[in-house]
């Protein structure tokens, strides 16, 4: 679903997330929601100012605490949201993600006055495709489980669900595709995680 753009007027951008989101181990100007900002700039000839909440290593309930001390207002026109990661990392319950994500994507729905197609869900990258990773099977069913959740309750709620998993997935046979930290994402992913939501939505 599209987004539909006005030219002249400010566009307000909100990242909610984590380490993915937040840019760990790379510039923060080449973190997806900087990348995507400019893009959306360039393509329209508008300005965006965007806001990124998020924090490596954050679970779903590290998010919505934050979330909850953040002055926001409910007129955001743009909501990314990419999650979870941590709390399969950590072990947590992964019914407490469920619960979490639910309220998470309701937060966000509000912060756009309820308009779905003003946010994307995006994909867990999968972090079993990295040399940290191993190529370890048993996490990457267990982040195919998260998205799997995501996915259902997005389209539940007629949200947009972006998968860029696969991108990840291609991390030990291309290491272009990992940051220096061996377990984070590369500038390289960011660039198309944002190619990829601008196609999406704009």
């Amino acid at each position: 679903m599209k987004i539909t753009i006005e030219k002249g007027k400010v566009y307000r951008y909100l990242a909610l997330g984590d380490s993915y989101t937040k840019g760990e181990s790379v510039k923060e100007e080449e973190s997806f929601p900087m990348v995507l900002s400019r893009k959306i700039e360039d393509h329209y000839g508008i300005v965006v100012t965007n806001k990124i909440i998020a924090t490596t290593g954050w679970r779903t309930d590290e998010l919505l605490g934050a979330i909850e001390k953040e002055p926001l207002q409910e007129n955001y026109n743009f909501v990314s949201l990419l999650i979870g990661v941590n709390n399969q990392y950590q072990r947590k319950a992964f019914e407490q993600y469920k619960e979490d994500f639910v309220v998470l994507l309701d937060v966000a729905l509000k912060l756009v006055g309820g308009n779905a197609k003003a946010i994307v869900v995006v994909s867990i990258p999968d972090y079993a495709y990295t040399p940290m990773g191993k190529g370890d099977n048993a996490v990457s069913m267990e982040i195919d489980n998260y998205n799997n959740y995501a996915k259902k309750i997005a389209t539940l709620k007629n949200v947009d669900f972006l998968n860029i998993t696969d991108i990840t997935r291609k991390g030990l046979e291309d290491p272009t595709l990992v940051a220096t930290d061996n377990l984070h994402i590369s500038e390289k992913v960011y660039q198309q995680i944002a190619q990829r939501i601008f196609n999406l939505k704009f």
